[in-house]
């Protein structure tokens, strides 16, 4: 089972503000500690919303593009770890050890959401199994 560990976005992460060096240095040990447990699948940081951009669906299927920045930061993604565990109990156990991505002290949230697998899709004609 894949899950993603989401970090979402702050003030300071949308302002592209330099990252504290011990809640970097944090990052590493826990990354390092996911990679030699042999879960790690992939993480990174995400540019400020300022350099991407959003794409809105109308009703009549016309794309609508809204560049950057995004005001809502609590609504907004910094950056993500994805693992791939056998129990969603060692997703939790992993993603309560997560460092505290502002620093510590600070107030912050991440969030967990499991990846959809081709096996949890009903078999059909539109899925190319």
């Amino acid at each position: 089972m894949r899950y993603m560990i989401i970090v979402k976005a702050s003030p300071e992460s949308e302002a592209e503000a330099p990252p504290d060096p011990s809640m970097m240095s944090a990052m590493r040990a826990y990354h390092a500690e996911l990679a030699s447990a042999g879960v790690l699948l992939d993480f990174n940081g995400l540019r400020a919303t300022r350099h991407g951009w959003r794409i809105e669906y109308g009703a009549d299927d016309r794309r609508t593009v809204t560049d950057g920045p995004f005001a809502e930061t609590h609504e907004l993604i910094a950056g993500y770890t994805l693992i791939q565990v056998r129990t969603r109990e060692e997703a939790l156990e992993w993603s309560k050890r997560y460092p505290n991505p502002r620093s510590a002290g600070s107030r912050c949230a991440i969030e967990v959401r499991r990846v959809f697998e081709m096996e949890d899709l009903a078999p059909g004609s539109s899925i190319d199994r």
